[in-house]
């Protein structure tokens, strides 16, 4: 699936890639829906059709990943709901231990996210796996979304990795879009980000079902 040999860095993605998107997709699709019906004194479809509206606006820009945005829209304080609901956040399989193989192998890993800062300060506290990168960034420290093209090229910048010789595991396909675009030569797209739905089609990319699959050889060459 994965010619190691011609890769130096691998970028991922953190929600839906190397953690479960449950939690989000819980976050997001019931919880928030839930509260808001609450504090406006609504039903719960009503709630849902007007906050999934509102989503529908902003998807693929900063502001659909911005909680302070999200806080101002809907009322809630979207910071607070969360960690009250922390213990729901996972890993997918495998996860630690393909960044742990990456590390060995002599290979720079950086987690490239589109979540808020707030979102992934809470994310990494629950989940340790900060020792396991290179480099930690949130789009927002750039002003873009990893939609946008532009983004990989400030990234690039900072990083000084090599577009051909980098791979990029996404669970969204207009990101590994973007980063194509951007002259990054191996993009994987997660066939399952989210352990309680179904697999998902991911079109012209090929698939990684459990990191398992592609576990790099370690440094001495050694599978």
């Amino acid at each position: 699936m994965i010619c190691w040999d011609h890769i130096e860095t691998v970028l991922l993605d953190m929600d839906g890639t190397l953690l479960d998107l449950y939690f989000d997709n819980f976050f997001w699709m019931e919880l928030v829906p839930q509260r808001f019906a609450e504090a406006n004194h609504i039903s719960l479809d009503d709630a849902k059709t007007q906050l999934f509206a509102r989503f529908g606006e902003h998807r693929g820009t900063l502001n659909w990943y911005c909680l302070d945005f999200w806080s101002a829209e809907t009322g809630l304080n979207i910071v607070a709901m969360k960690e009250e609901v922390k213990d729901l956040i996972g890993l997918r399989p495998n996860a630690i231990t393909f960044l742990e193989k990456v590390q060995q192998s002599g290979r720079k890993a950086v987690l490239v996210t589109n979540a808020h800062r707030g979102s992934l300060d809470l994310k990494l506290k629950q989940i340790p796996m900060a020792p396991h990168f290179d480099g930690i960034f949130s789009s927002h420290d750039f002003g873009l979304p990893k939609e946008d093209p532009q983004l990989w090229n400030r990234l690039q910048e900072v990083m000084h990795y090599e577009p051909a010789r980098t791979l990029l595991i996404d669970d969204s396909l207009a990101v590994l879009r973007s980063a194509q675009q951007a002259g990054i030569a191996y993009t994987l797209g997660v066939l399952q980000p989210d352990s309680k739905q179904g697999s998902m089609d991911t079109e012209e990319f090929i698939g990684l079902d459990c990191f398992s699959s592609i576990y790099p050889p370690d440094a001495a060459g050694e599978a």
